[in-house]
């Protein structure tokens, strides 16, 4: 992997990152069209530059994560089912799954027509939930067993918490909101691991390349989340939806076949 590749990964995940169309399944189908190597070093790449990208909410959220102690408990919550199931199927994530095109392909297909069919049947209520606080311990647990739906490639983190959130009946604001704040500890667990476990192999140049792809990533994100919150306030998830399908469809015939 080069500096150029890294830079073009890094800007893929800082844009794809918080929306419901999957990063990793991107940085996957990127990675294959760029011809980069699949090795243990690009799979670590792509999951340590996510943390880059979720860097940009403990920026932007920094007051709620200082002042809003309350919701700290429901994050927690919602994080221990992916938790449990990255830490026990570690090895199945990193050297099966993220290693089959094939699985984003069909992953990004069935979640983008999920995607619509669930913005198509769901209609707001005012007795959904506003704020954070009002999420129950049960509700955030629910939205965490959808995150934790999200270690395969291609699903989505994003796109499966902000539909266990509107499902278990919080507002679409509230639902990418939580889905932000969801991330951080998820990240920085997902990428804490990775480090533990593979520290050992990074040469110096691998440690630069990685610098580069964690700076960008954050930058890249910071953007992207500011634009999306205003996105989501007058528009559905439908655009999403159908891109997931045409990019699995339009991959599949053009670098597949």
């Amino acid at each position: 992997m080069t500096l150029i590749h890294a830079s073009i990964l890094a800007i893929i995940e800082g844009i794809t990152e918080f929306l419901p169309i999957s990063s990793t399944g991107h940085l996957i189908l990127a990675s294959h069209a760029l011809g980069i190597l699949d090795t243990d070093f690009t799979k670590s790449f792509e999951i340590i530059i996510q943390l880059g990208a979720i860097l940009a909410i403990v920026v932007l959220y920094w007051k709620t994560f200082l002042f809003k102690k309350n919701y700290w408990p429901k994050i927690i919550a919602g994080f221990i089912p992916t938790a449990i199931v990255g830490f026990t199927l570690y090895p199945l994530i990193k050297h099966v799954l993220l290693s089959s095109p094939l699985i984003t392909l069909w992953s990004l297909l069935i979640g983008g027509i999920a995607l619509i069919l669930i913005e198509k049947l769901h209609k707001e209520k005012e007795s959904h939930k506003e704020d954070l606080s009002q999420l129950s311990y049960t509700q955030a647990v629910l939205i965490g067993c959808f995150q934790a739906v999200s270690v395969i490639p291609g699903v989505s983190r994003a796109g499966a918490t902000i539909v266990g959130g509107l499902l278990v009946g919080t507002k679409r604001k509230t639902a990418v909101e939580f889905s932000f704040l969801l991330a951080v500890p998820t990240m920085l667990a997902a990428t804490g691991l990775d480090i533990v476990k593979s520290h050992a192999s990074f040469t110096p140049d691998q440690v630069v390349i990685l610098s580069v792809g964690f700076v960008m990533a954050f930058l890249t994100a910071l953007v992207v989340v500011k634009y999306f919150l205003l996105y989501i306030q007058n528009h559905s998830f439908v655009s999403f939806g159908v891109y997931r399908i045409m990019l699995a469809i339009v991959y599949w015939l053009v670098l597949v076949r």
